[in-house]
């Protein structure tokens, strides 16, 4: 690999040099690795996870090739409305980690602060306004963000809307769970629906929402099924290959073609054999680059990440005979909207179901929901008997994450769970005491 290897460097030096002109050698690169998983997966992955990493390559590269297909949104915004309209949705926390295979996370971060930009913002978000502030990334008709979960949502587009003229809809998500809160977001989601219809020519289609929420319920009881096998049988992946899924969940939920790959990777697990090793519940975001976590998690027998919190956020069924309503529904009961004892319950509600060896809970810096609510989840945890791990990092800026502290963790927290099975039944109590100090 090391063409690419090269590549890479070139495009991280001609995109300092000059960022305005280096737009056609960044796409190039991502059609170049679209082309790369389909023709030379990566050996040792299992088909499944080879498909669905090709999946995300080609989504992202083709959309991007394309400018009037595709509108940018948060993580959370509700693409199945996007795609009534025959459009993408690009998350700009998802664009902001395929930046980061060129290494320029750096720079469009120090960038973004140079413009005044507060060095406080998440550091995905710094990302990707560095990488639009500097030029190096062509701008869409339109977005979409909600208040869920980051406060630092409604600011970012603000920003781009006034440095940019990006015009984009901000989806206010209640706390509360009453009917009128319900009302209330429905309202707005109709909405976006009239001024994506404004904006793009497109006649809305409330038929084809119905229909992708049709798939969408479907999809989300196959991925429970599939997180069920993956408990009980070794699935070769990668660290990243969560990361794919969490994507495939947000922005391609609700079509055909993510849901016939579910139903694929079903029906791969089975020929795999049993594992034996020892299952892990993720809790948060995946630092996908971080090399202590990549040898213990990527095609591993003897650890191995069995589903994320973030993969699986929402666990609504959706009535598509009222789909606004529904959406609406889905957003508002969010594992990552309210207080976050509303997490921890579904985080314990998720651990009785798939019955992990442990639990590791990644505090992305700059996450304030993630660091304040690493006790209660913590507590939780205890009281079910299920080891945890809180690790400190970011999820993207290589700078403040330490990969020595890191390493000496997780060694621990690992020498635990494969140690007695006293030790095992007791939720290794002495290593939690521990951790609590340090989490104190």
């Amino acid at each position: 690999m090391w063409i690419a290897d090269k590549y890479i460097d070139y495009v991280k030096e001609k995109t300092i040099e000059n960022p305005e002109e280096s737009w056609g050698r960044i796409l190039l690169g991502f059609k170049a690795n679209k082309l790369r998983t389909k023709l030379i997966p990566k050996k040792g992955m299992s088909k499944g996870y080879q498909k669905l990493e090709a999946m995300m390559m080609s989504f992202v590269a083709d959309s991007l090739g394309k400018p009037e297909s595709y509108v940018w949104g948060n993580i959370f915004s509700p693409c199945e409305i996007i795609q009534c309209f025959g459009l993408g949705t690009l998350s700009i926390e998802c664009l902001a980690c395929y930046l980061s295979g060129y290494h320029l996370e750096d720079y469009f971060i120090d960038y973004a602060q140079n413009t005044g930009i507060a060095p406080t913002l998440c550091s995905y978000h710094k990302t990707f306004v560095g990488a639009i502030d500097s030029g190096a990334v062509p701008v869409p008709r339109y977005a979409v963000t909600t208040s869920l979960s980051c406060d630092g949502n409604l600011n970012t587009f603000r920003y781009l809307e006034k440095k940019k003229g990006v015009p984009f809809t901000f989806l206010d998500v209640p706390y509360g769970d009453d009917e009128a809160s319900v009302d209330y977001l429905a309202e707005q989601l109709r909405q976006f629906a009239d001024r994506l219809e404004e904006q793009f020519g497109i006649r809305f289609q409330e038929e084809k929402l119905r229909e992708s929420l049709r798939i969408e319920n479907e999809t989300r009881r196959a991925l429970m099924e599939f997180f069920q096998l993956q408990k009980e049988r070794y699935y070769p992946g990668e660290l990243i290959s969560h990361l794919y899924l969490m994507m495939g969940m947000h922005l391609l939920v609700g079509t055909r073609e993510f849901l016939d790959l579910i139903h694929f990777m079903i029906e791969d697990i089975k020929t795999y054999p049993r594992f034996e090793g020892k299952k892990i519940l993720w809790v948060h975001l995946l630092p996908f680059y971080q090399e202590s976590l990549q040898q213990y998690f990527n095609t591993n027998e003897k650890y191995q990440i069995i589903a994320s919190d973030i993969i699986i956020d929402s666990m609504e069924e959706l009535d598509e005979t009222r789909p606004f309503h529904a959406l609406s529904k889905k957003i508002i009961r969010n594992m990552y909207n309210g207080s976050y004892s509303h997490k921890a319950d579904m985080v314990e509600r998720l651990a009785r179901t798939l019955q992990p060896d442990a639990v590791i809970q990644f505090c992305h810096w700059g996450c304030k929901q993630s660091s304040g609510g690493s006790v209660l989840l913590k507590e939780r945890m205890q009281e079910l008997g299920v080891p945890i791990l809180i690790l400190d990092g970011d999820g993207i800026d290589k700078r403040n994450s330490h990969d020595g502290q890191i390493k000496t963790r997780l060694e621990a927290f690992l020498e635990m769970l494969d140690s007695s099975e006293e030790s095992e039944a007791s939720g290794g109590s002495e290593f939690e005491e521990k951790e609590q100090k340090k989490v104190c």
